[in-house]
């Protein structure tokens, strides 16, 4: 009676921690699919930057003389695609930033360039692509820092080696890219 016991013992213990095992790598994938998406909303928010700037650029070409070979250069960037990896994204939105900041410097210098409306309405959607861009870095980092701790504790990191689960990057911004793109009105 007493091996009975010992062996529903062992197997009861044996479902545990393969249960246990299961929930894990389950929920390391459902975090990288959280990751996923929120990659996804930074693309998204990326490409809505990088449209605003070139409707920009028309917009303002006339009066950039100066400024003509970085902005082109800007504009005739390429996008990387979703699954670039996080450095060539940051180094795509370090550009775009750029040239947001040297149509700024334009529009400042030119009061009647200031006041046109249309003008007006990109620097306001300006204003709101850069803060959805920024509410997607934050989750996007919100979910790599989840993740990354999960790889890294004890027990979790166990499961983590075994199928290989390494941690991801996140998504910063240089310091002088940091600032958000500031339009003087």
């Amino acid at each position: 009676m007493t091996g009975l016991y010992i062996g529903l013992g062992v197997g009861l213990l044996v479902i545990i921690v393969l249960g246990w095992v299961i929930s894990t790598i389950n929920s390391f994938r459902r975090m990288l699919v959280k990751i996923d998406e929120s990659e996804s909303s930074i693309d998204v928010a990326l490409t809505k930057r990088f449209d605003l700037l070139s409707k920009m650029f028309s917009a303002v070409k006339g009066y950039m003389k100066h400024e003509q070979e970085t902005l082109t250069k800007v504009v005739s960037m390429r996008q990387p695609s979703h699954g670039a990896p996080m450095a060539e994204k940051q180094e795509f939105a370090n550009e775009v930033t750029r040239g947001l900041q040297a149509i700024n410097v334009v529009v400042e210098q030119y009061p009647d360039l200031k006041a046109s409306q249309n003008v007006g309405k990109l620097q306001d959607a300006s204003v709101e692509v850069e803060e959805n861009l920024q509410a997607a870095r934050r989750v996007y980092n919100s979910n790599v820092s989840y993740y990354n701790q999960k790889v890294v504790v004890f027990p979790s990191n166990i499961i983590a080696n075994w199928k290989k689960f390494e941690k991801r990057a996140f998504f910063e911004a240089e310091a002088i890219k940091r600032e958000d793109v500031k339009f003087d009105f």
